[in-house]
């Protein structure tokens, strides 16, 4: 890792501080909001922004009408580059914006989901060490593969290196080899999607399920799509994972995003957002049963949830799954604290398609 991170001059954040191109925002949301942050700290402006057409209808964002792609060539011809602001698994949202960077100069930057600061060059040299370290932990070539390549989308925003080093999201289950008497807990369990899926790959043959989900709305939803499940078979809790018993304020947010922030600046303007939420370790759950799969999906909060998970992770060894892309620090911190913990995992990575790198994955085995 060392030799590529010496062959890099900059990063996104450098190239867009002085190039000369109109720069446009492609989304409206939290994403295009805190790359606008960003482009503002840094003296970039901002000439437009525009969304998919169905979605233009009139809108006005952060001040500016919003466009359709073919006002932006209009305006301004081939002298401007487009930024993309929002995220996506739909094929035919990613194929959409494939075909636009056929056509323009268009990059997707990373920005964290969670915390502050930018992965950028001067970060990756700070923690060169780590990231060796963890570079050398990786079990197979396409680990390396992706490990690296994330690294490179994260400096540079360049969506090629995401799809190089994409494999089918089923292939999770090829790394973790489900057995039929398997004991799954469910981090973040949304509405119970990732549950059917689990389902789906035992056909429904597993010792037991726990799931925490903090969201309320989500968590009714959950209970809901898995009523067919007995009581003595799904455990489900509505409660944030954590390393220990508390209550804390949570961002309550539309689907998949709801997250421990205490600093987020919206918490004001729109305080319905947020509610006290019970927290809880996966330890204190489980109160001595196994668990033989772990998934952590937590908007941030893995660290913690794993921390909460070690007595578990040292006496059973379950399978792992952990999102690795809420954080500048995920890629190296949390393989190096699950290896502190447990010395014989093997170390699998993988993205699965998504437009950023919002379905990067460490899988413990």
């Amino acid at each position: 890792m060392a030799f590529f991170l010496d062959e890099i001059d900059g990063c996104l954040w450098d190239y867009l501080r002085q190039t000369h191109k109109k720069i446009v925002l492609y989304g409206m949301g939290d994403g295009a909001e805190k790359i606008k942050n960003v482009l503002d700290e840094i003296g970039a402006p901002v000439a437009d922004i525009m969304a998919s057409d169905e979605f233009v209808r009139g809108h006005s964002f952060l001040g500016y009408r919003v466009k359709k792609l073919s006002e932006i060539e209009e305006l301004y011809g081939d002298d401007f580059l487009i930024l993309v602001c929002f995220g996506s698994q739909l094929p035919d949202v990613m194929e959409h914006i494939y075909s636009i960077a056929a056509r323009h100069e268009l990059y997707a930057p990373n920005v964290p989901v969670v915390g502050d600061g930018l992965f950028t060059l001067d970060y990756a040299r700070e923690h060169r060490a780590e990231l060796n370290k963890v570079y050398g932990m990786l079990a197979d070539e396409q680990s390396r593969l992706v490990f690296e390549n994330v690294i490179r989308y994260k400096l540079s925003g360049k969506l090629d290196y995401l799809r190089e080093c994409e494999s089918p999201h089923a292939e999770m289950f090829d790394l973790l080899k489900m057995g039929t008497e398997e004991t799954y807990v469910d981090l973040g369990a949304y509405n119970g999607d990732t549950i059917v899926e689990f389902l789906n790959e035992t056909n429904m043959n597993f010792r037991k399920i726990y799931a925490m989900e903090p969201d309320h709305k989500n968590y009714i939803k959950l209970k809901r799509r898995l009523y067919m499940i007995g009581s003595g078979l799904l455990e489900a809790y509505n409660a944030g994972a954590w390393d220990t018993e508390t209550t804390m304020r949570f961002s309550l947010r539309a689907g998949r995003s709801s997250k421990v922030d205490e600093n987020d600046p919206d918490k004001l303007a729109n305080p319905a957002r947020y509610r006290e939420v019970s927290m809880m370790s996966v330890d204190h759950m489980l109160r001595g049963d196994t668990a033989t799969f772990i998934k952590y999906d937590v908007e941030g909060s893995e660290e913690h949830a794993i921390e909460g998970t070690k007595n578990t992770i040292a006496t059973f060894r379950p399978k792992l799954s952990v999102a690795l892309y809420h954080r500048n620090e995920d890629m190296f911190a949390i393989p190096l604290q699950i290896a502190s913990i447990n010395k014989k995992y093997r170390f699998y990575l993988r993205h699965h398609p998504y437009i950023p790198d919002w379905d990067t994955n460490l899988y413990c085995i």
